[in-house]
This record gives C-alpha cells, sequence and structure tokens, in this order.
C-alpha cells in the first residue's frame, strides 16, 4: 500500500509542484492588492519663494535646524495614511512607500528653506514642540506637528473620486533659550475626479496637498520676521 501511495506521488509531483507554484503566486497577488502605497515627498521644485521670506547676504552662515515632525493624529494606527473604496464597497489602506510622513513633512521644510537661501543645520532628531527645544548649535530649531493626514480615493462610475486633506502645526524655537518664536496650522486640501485609479495619481494628490500646505504656511510674513531676526 505504501509503495502505491509513493508511486502515485512520485509520478504526480511535477503536478504537484506547478499547481503549488500557481497557489503561491495566487497567494502573492491577492496579497498585493490588500494594500495601496505612496511615496510622501515634497521637492521643492520650481517654487516661487516670497521676497520677503529669502535670504539676504546678512543670514548668509546662519543655518536653520529642522527637526522630525511628531503625528499628533487620533488614529489606531500611525503608519496608515488613509484608504481607496472599492467599488464593491471594502476599503483598502493605504501606506507611506518608503518615507514616514513625520520624516517626509521635516525634508519637505528643509527643501523650501534650502531654495529660500538657507543653510540647513544636521537634523536634530524628532522633537515633541510641546516640550523643551532640543539642543541644536543652530540659532533656530524647526518643528511641529502632523495635525490631519488623509488620503482617500472611492471608486465609482464614472469616475473615481480622489481626496488629499493635510493639516501641519509649525512651531520656531530658539535652542538657546527655549522661547517659542512662532506657532502657527495651516490646512490643504485637494480633489480630483478621474476616469481610471491608479497608485501614481493618489501619491500625486497627496504631494499637492502637502506642498500646498508648506508653502502656505510660509506665505505668513510674520514668521519670515522671526526667521530673520533670530538669524541675525
Amino acid at each position: 500500500m505504501k509503495k502505491i501511495i509513493w508511486s502515485l506521488f512520485k509520478n504526480n509531483l511535477p503536478r504537484l509542484l506547478v499547481c503549488g507554484l500557481l497557489f503561491c503566486l495566487l497567494c502573492i497577488g491577492g496579497c498585493a492588492g490588500s494594500l495601496y502605497s505612496v511615496n510622501m515627498n515634497y521637492e521643492a521644485v520650481g517654487v516661487n519663494v516670497p521676497a520677503y521670506l529669502r535670504n539676504d547676504n546678512k543670514n548668509l552662515h546662519a543655518a536653520i535646524t529642522v527637526a522630525e515632525f511628531t503625528d499628533a493624529r487620533k488614529v489606531d494606527d500611525s503608519i496608515v495614511i488613509g484608504h481607496v473604496v472599492e467599488k464593491d464597497g471594502m476599503k483598502v489602506l493605504i501606506v507611506p512607500k518608503y518615507t514616514k510622513p513625520t520624516q517626509a513633512v521635516a525634508n519637505g521644510i528643509k527643501r523650501y528653506l534650502a531654495k529660500a537661501g538657507y543653510k540647513i543645520s544636521n537634523d536634530a532628531g524628532k522633537w515633541n514642540a510641546k516640550e523643551a527645544a532640543p539642543k541644536a548649535e543652530s540659532k533656530l530649531v524647526v518643528g511641529g506637528s502632523i495635525d490631519q493626514l488623509e488620503l482617500t480615493c472611492r471608486k465609482g462610475f464614472p469616475t473615481d473620486s480622489y481626496n488629499a486633506v493635510v493639516k501641519l502645526t509649525l512651531v520656531l524655537t530658539s535652542p538657546a533659550n527655549g522661547n517659542v518664536l512662532y506657532r502657527g496650522s495651516v490646512e490643504s486640501k485637494t480633489a480630483l475626479e478621474y476616469v481610471t485609479f491608479s497608485e501614481a495619481r493618489l501619491e500625486e494628490q497627496l504631494n499637492i496637498a502637502l506642498g500646498d500646505a508648506i508653502e502656505k504656511i510660509f506665505e505668513d510674513m510674520k514668521l519670515a520676521q522671526k526667521i530673520k531676526e533670530a538669524l541675525l
């Protein structure tokens, strides 16, 4: 009996291997569709920095430290940044592809300030702006929080609805004495109706909202004034 079973197994081994491989591929394919991932990134390419914010010759060598932001969202899982509602009503989560949202915001602010002509100092790590300012050799530390970050897409007919919301709080402080020089919040939203769905379009809408939020907060003339005064 054992010989018969072994013979059947041996003769059908190639078929069993093929079936097993197909099963694995189906599992992988099913898992691939269980999450969407996007690269949260602001490059500050072509940004129009206001003249009152641009660095002048008085501050060429003064540096600004940008700390990693904190995630102040009231969510169960901070790695989740949104969801896609499929046509059958099922929600599929959206997660960051490469960089954490807190670091992506800090990186975007670094790039914006660099475009404005400021020297960026070494990273201060993560800083909770409600606590004492981190130690830094620079005259200024920029930090803050992500108060809201939501990327959604609802698949439908004839179009899919894309929406993104980014709300940030930015805090400017002096590491020398710990004084808070500026605190301000900004919110940016995008909305798009499109006939087809893609992760690239999700990513595009998120990064438009992120870029708008960063650029909008630096439009505040009071913030620009505080930066220049502190770097003198």
